[in-house]
């Protein structure tokens, strides 16, 4: 089949299940949108090769020699893998990028215990942070500072996903929130694991992280203004919706156990609209930090592109920045007084 065949079996599968994207890929140019399909449409296949009603054992193994073809330039007949060899080769996407997600996608299947923040973000790296990443590639910009930022909007909206299937999630046997905060609530997480119900620790943690995907939300708008013109709306309307579905669960008061959330199409083109004013707006560039967690995905397009994965410009603190590091120094003193109370501390 030709490209434009293949791109158009890819926007069909995309548009019942995966309708905010599928959205978004509309407001982008042609020449980002059709590869940006073609790339989500592998990533969606992954995910329910590994997390679907008719997964299988091997299913990992089975992405993995399916990648191998793709990069070797022989894949599978299928318009998935034909569109996906096409965009690997003419955006330069290092293949650590794709095999990053498999791992994010494995850990599902093996179900991994998150018990801090940083094991959530280094899921939420994985599983999404790549899209961002790999979308930046497709927009060509390979620069550590706007990858980076990439990667945040992809953290942000994972958190944004954590938040919003709280229920969903418990109900099918997983727990994304930090084990360690649920604790800190007072809650017994495999006596709520095996009975779920939403309280008000539920509530208090589940805001707690939507706070964390605030601060990536913001960190992330800098990037967007380092992206090409015509791509800018596209990308602020996914970050914009995404983050509405979070306000969606706080109007809830944050109780996504009995509720999903939902934003309407009414308010999904009232944002449309706010993304093509806020694309006008010039943001100062960003020198943020990088989370630790993210380096993978950095490294992977730097040394690609015959970089020392080290040299990134020096970072500027902003406020985001600030807010994020006091929650990482929360997260370090609780880590420390709960070793010291249970004697694992000289």
């Amino acid at each position: 089949m030709s490209c434009d065949e293949d791109i158009a079996i890819c926007r069909r599968m995309l548009r019942g299940g995966s309708k905010t994207f599928f959205a978004a890929s509309k407001v982008l140019p042609r020449s980002v949108g059709d590869p940006a399909i073609a790339l989500y449409a592998f990533c969606r296949e992954a995910d329910d090769a590994i997390d679907g009603p008719g997964r299988r054992v091997d299913a990992v193994e089975v992405l993995h020699e399916r990648l191998d073809r793709i990069y070797d330039g022989v894949p599978d007949d299928n318009a998935v893998d034909r569109a996906l060899a096409r965009v690997v080769t003419h955006f330069a996407i290092p293949r650590k990028l794709p095999e990053a997600l498999l791992e994010g996608l494995a850990w599902d299947a093996q179900g991994r215990r998150y018990e801090t923040l940083s094991d959530v973000l280094a899921y939420a790296v994985r599983v999404a942070g790549t899209v961002g990443v790999m979308m930046s590639l497709l927009m060509h910009r390979r620069d550590a500072e706007t990858i980076g930022r990439a990667c945040d909007l992809g953290i942000a909206m994972q958190l944004t996903n954590i938040a919003r299937d709280v229920g969903e999630d418990a109900r099918a046997g997983r727990l994304y929130l930090p084990r360690q905060w649920l604790c800190e609530a007072g809650l017994d997480v495999e006596t709520w694991r095996a009975a779920p119900f939403f309280d008000d620790r539920i509530g208090r943690v589940t805001a707690r992280l939507l706070a964390v995907a605030d601060v990536f939300y913001a960190r992330a708008v800098a990037g967007i203004a380092d992206l090409p013109w015509s791509c800018r709306p596209g990308i602020h309307a996914a970050r914009l919706i995404y983050a509405e579905i979070g306000a969606e669960v706080a109007r809830a008061e944050f109780d996504s156990m009995s509720r999903r959330a939902v934003v309407s199409m009414r308010r999904k083109l009232q944002l449309l609209g706010k993304a093509a004013v806020v694309s006008l707006l010039q943001e100062e560039p960003s020198l943020a930090p990088l989370r630790p967690e993210a380096r993978i995905l950095i490294d992977a397009v730097v040394v690609a592109d015959g970089l020392r994965p080290h040299a990134l410009a020096p970072p500027r603190r902003t406020l985001q920045d600030r807010a994020l590091w006091l929650i990482d120094l929360f997260e370090r003193l609780e880590r420390r007084d709960q070793l010291s109370r249970s004697g694992r501390m000289s």
